[in-house]
């Protein structure tokens, strides 16, 4: 009954506001009005067809192309006045495994096998004002043959052939055997869409350069599967590409040798960029991309790290948008509900039906700086951001200071693999075995950062290699999104409301969202890691001479945030970090030449105090006792 009401409710309110709005020229179709599509068709009604495309690929090693399910919704009138309509398209491998979005949907198909129900809101919404929607399941899941591989040729070509039958270049059939030809219906013009997995393989199908892909919109998603499996050659988890692909399979038996490529391609004995890595890294041919890019990322990701849309941003030569928000591993559609309902719809009229709104005109970047607060503004990183350096501190007594001058001091200490975040981070004017810590006077006016900070390190180690870790840490009792939270800064409610028309079998209502907030004393602004024997190249490992001096830098994960007048900016420095990687080599005993280290941070406005000031006394919550601290599941899905 709620859904009703909603949907009724929802469905004045356009009613009201299409009867409100100024008068127009006369539309050129039924679903445009002015510089928007609008809902003219039926949803009820709509064309809903499973077609097989055949791919160039033979993935299962059976001697016959692979063929990928498609699942498509699209309007009845425009295919029965003979009008070509474009597509908004998701690929995902986890339409029959694990569902989309918040609540987990599934596809479902009637008693003929053909698509009933597709997850999400897309088709609900987009259907109605003039598009097809179309879900397709990657090789070797739901309904598709071939064999799933990472972020690999396999899926990123299979993908693709979906666009190219879009624009007739590939061939697919039904069911039956019949063909089935998608250029009666299609202008060929294709949106790609989805978070996390499904957005990595938007940004591989775009980095192919296929025409007709128009648009992606990349939702926390992959631009290179090395730095998602490893930080700088740690190894994240053993065996990482061998889950993922046993995970979302619906074809072990026909997969053992694609398994076992997974498993000896991956390196998981040396941690290095391979050739296996390097075909699963899109960042090289950005150049290729053709298609506009809308990019969304929380800040907080603590999964698909921030890395992954810093480096593909900076890539990218194609019109390009961002929003970055304070949740962790979060769709839009959860955090900022209407705002990108509203935006995503302007966004896909704008490159997909030709409307002319503005949108290309709009500032570029959107960014959630404080709890629901979001501040537009022209480009990312910020304008002005400029790379500021700071020392570490004279190394007097157990904390050192950002800015300060460092004199000949050292700094040495024992790893401590197991020493987690929480006490690492908590009271830093205490000393802790396995970490050092540094604090920069009380901030005198906002400092706000915008980009990739990075901690360069003079080390001098007793083995081989280390594993080095750094965080960033913003001490100042604040609000702030809990994104280490249950569901990574949001809470569902109880309430539903609706996006788009419905049927029996696919409703477009869905529980409403709220933002996370807490209150804390500290939190971590980002970290990074780097193994010390891939300090020269990612490519190999060069190990270190015990007892010799050595420069390393420690690049930290993309951040934009604002640490606020009073608060303290302290950078933690410590060596294995067994809670978010797995380190092959622990136990080192390091010197940390002070003088010769420094951090560098993307300041964009505010400063750090001038060099001279002291350390202050920070205090914090304690950390919780060490037996309540696990090792947490590394192995998640992206």
């Amino acid at each position: 009954m709620m859904k009703t009401i909603l949907a009724a409710v929802a469905g004045a309110a356009t009613a009201l506001a299409l009867a409100a709005a100024p008068a127009q020229a006369a539309p050129t179709a039924p679903h445009v009005r002015g510089t928007s599509t609008v809902p003219a068709y039926s949803y009820e009604n709509a064309i809903r067809e499973s077609v097989w495309v055949q791919t160039t690929l033979d993935g299962d090693l059976d001697g016959v192309p692979d063929k990928v399910a498609v699942d498509l919704v699209r309007p009845r009138e425009t295919a029965a006045a003979h009008q070509r309509v474009p597509v908004v398209m998701e690929a995902s491998p986890y339409y029959a495994c694990c569902g989309r979005g918040n609540e987990g949907e599934l596809k479902e198909y009637d008693a003929n096998g053909t698509i009933a129900k597709e997850p999400l809101f897309y088709d609900n919404y987009f259907v109605p004002r003039g598009y097809a929607f179309v879900a397709v399941d990657l090789p070797g899941t739901n309904r598709s043959t071939g064999c799933e591989d990472v972020g690999g040729r396999n899926e990123v070509l299979g993908a693709k052939a979906v666009v190219d039958w879009l624009n007739g270049r590939a061939r697919a059939t039904y069911a039956d055997g019949s063909p089935a030809v998608a250029t009666r219906w299609t202008n060929g013009k294709v949106g790609m869409i989805g978070k996390s997995w499904d957005g990595s393989i938007a940004n591989g199908v775009a980095a192919t350069g296929v025409e007709g892909l128009e648009t992606i919109v990349p939702i926390a998603g992959i631009s290179s599967w090395y730095d998602y499996t490893r930080f700088n050659g740690v190894i994240r988890s053993p065996g990482y590409a061998t889950f993922l692909s046993e995970y979302v399979s619906s074809r072990p038996e026909a997969c053992t040798a694609n398994l076992a490529e997974l498993a000896t391609g991956s390196g998981d004995d040396t941690g290095d960029l391979n050739a296996f890595w390097a075909e699963r890294n899109y960042r090289p041919k950005a150049s290729r991309v053709k298609a506009s890019v809308f990019v969304v990322h929380g800040v907080n990701d603590t999964n698909v790290t921030t890395s992954q849309f810093a480096h593909w941003w900076s890539a990218l030569r194609t019109p390009k948008k961002i929003w970055l928000a304070q949740q962790g591993h979060v769709d839009p559609f959860d955090f900022r509900r209407a705002a990108w309902v509203e935006t995503l719809h302007r966004w896909f009229d704008f490159y997909l039906q030709g409307l002319r709104n503005g949108i290309d005109r709009a500032p570029q970047a959107s960014v959630e700086t404080a709890p629901g607060t979001w501040v537009d503004q022209r480009t990312w990183p910020a304008a002005g951001t400029r790379p500021v350096r700071v020392g570490l501190g004279n190394g007097d007594g157990v904390t050192g200071t950002l800015g300060g001058s460092s004199g000949n001091a050292k700094r040495t200490w024992t790893d401590n693999p197991d020493l987690f975040e929480a006490e690492a981070t908590a009271t830093p004017n205490t000393p802790v075995p396995g970490r050092v810590a540094f604090l920069s006077a009380p901030l005198r006016r906002d400092l706000r950062l915008s980009g990739i900070p990075t901690a360069t390190l003079k080390v001098k180690v007793d083995r081989p290699t280390t594993e080095l870790t750094a965080r960033l840490v913003d001490y100042g009792t604040a609000a702030r999104v809990n994104y280490q939270g249950p569901e990574e800064g949001i809470t569902t409610l109880g309430t539903e409301s609706c996006w788009g028309s419905s049927t029996a079998a696919d409703d477009a209502c869905y529980l409403d969202t709220a933002e996370d907030v807490v209150t804390d004393d500290h939190a971590v602004l980002t970290r990074g890691w780097q193994d010390a024997a891939h300090h020269v190249s990612l490519r190999f490992r060069t190990p270190l001479t015990p007892g010799r001096w050595y420069t390393i830098d420690v690049p930290l994960q993309a951040t934009d945030q604002i640490v606020r007048t009073g608060h303290v900016l302290g950078l933690i420095l410590q060596q294995s970090d067994n809670e978010y990687s797995t380190p092959s080599t622990m136990g080192a005993t390091l010197s940390l030449d002070l003088a010769g280290s420094s951090l560098t941070l993307p300041v964009a406005s505010g400063s750090l105090p001038p060099a001279g000031a002291t350390a202050p006394q920070v205090k914090t919550a304690p950390a919780p006792a060490t037996s309540s601290l696990r090792r947490p599941d590394l192995r998640q899905l992206p």
